[in-house]
């Protein structure tokens, strides 16, 4: 019997040997457990006002602010490579801030635009549209502020009103991330009532006040304005017990999918989400996360393709059903050419 060792009682060296099943490409794939692929991604876009304009977001290299009209030219490559899915988010010019967030209800605002014109040229492409009150409030809040409190019932009201003008827009998955108690039931009813019953939600159930944002409040321009952090209605990132009871709430409200935000950094949020309730559950790797594997890579400590792959597939091994990412459109290309 030497050379013969049992293994955690499982098998005995060298009749077991893990690794024969590693050795060709096709034996790899055959036997792997876990599958990404193009129809699990989400990719976010941010839109600007006027034609032609195209920004670059300096610290989300490869990310660009697009103009209704080059958004639209840009989701119809993006849905080309299979990618099915976006999630609008806008810039909103400094002067329509107000500290009421009233241009989120304006049927003609940024984004209802841009939902109709996107709609009109690609109708089979799913819109996501972010609910909260951050790129429409000066106060760079997700909801309105009043001697330094966020208020939770009076910013639902605001988000009633701006969901339903994107319903009316032809959004056809609304998104609440603001974190406010008790959102979800109640925009859920206002679209139900408006005969928006087939709109979607997508409840950010699990968003945590996080560290890895920076760079989307650059992109949308609430970076300087915000006052204070975001800790009163955002998660502690300490807490995962509580992650299960926001995720139940939102379910019992009507929410269709859930969120959790960030990514990488919250895997097992992810993974306990995904085992508890075996719902449709969407995780967002955020601007930080984007930014901190792209800034690798241009130093040289990364390859760019293998670590996008690779992050997107530690998503899919966590349970999620969906991935939110800003290298959706690079990583379908990276999944076509294999």
């Amino acid at each position: 019997m030497s050379g013969l060792t049992v293994v955690n009682g499982l098998g005995r060296y060298p009749r077991t040997r893990p690794r024969r099943l590693r050795v060709a490409a096709w034996s790899r794939d055959l036997v792997a457990e876990t599958h990404l692929s193009v129809n699990d991604l989400v990719w976010p876009v941010f839109v600007i006002e006027g034609e032609g304009q195209r920004e670059p977001v300096d610290s989300m290299p490869g990310v660009e602010r697009l103009s209704i009209d080059l958004l639209v030219e840009a989701v119809g490559e993006a849905k080309a490579l299979g990618v099915k899915a976006i999630d609008l988010f806008p810039r909103v010019e400094p002067h329509l801030k107000t500290p009421d967030g009233r241009e989120a209800t304006n049927p003609d605002n940024l984004v209802s635009r841009a939902t109709r014109a996107l709609k009109a040229a690609h109708p089979d492409v799913g819109i996501f549209c972010d609910v909260a009150l951050d790129p429409y409030n000066s106060d760079g809040h997700d909801g309105i502020v009043k001697d330094g409190v966020i208020l939770n019932d009076e910013t639902i009201s605001v988000l009633i009103k701006q969901s339903l003008v994107f319903a009316a827009a032809g959004c056809d998955v609304i998104s609440p991330s603001d974190m406010m108690d008790g959102r979800v039931g109640q925009i859920r009813d206002a679209l139900d009532a408006a005969g928006f019953g087939h709109v979607q939600i997508m409840a950010y159930a699990a968003k945590y006040a996080s560290a890895f944002y920076g760079p989307f409040r650059d992109a949308i321009g609430t970076d300087a304005a915000l006052k204070g952090d975001k800790k009163t209605y955002q998660m502690n990132p300490a807490n995962t017990d509580e992650a299960l009871r926001e995720v139940a709430m939102d379910l019992d409200e009507g929410a269709d999918s859930v969120m959790v935000k960030p990514g990488m950094p919250y895997l097992d949020i992810v993974q306990r989400v995904r085992e508890t309730f075996a719902v449709p559950t969407l995780v967002y790797q955020v601007s930080g996360e984007y930014a901190m594997i792209k800034a690798a890579v241009n130093n040289g400590w990364l390859d760019n393709d293998r670590a996008v792959l690779e992050s997107l597939l530690a998503f899919k091994r966590a349970g999620a059903n969906a991935i939110f990412t800003y290298a959706a459109v690079e990583a379908a290309r990276l999944l076509r050419d294999g």
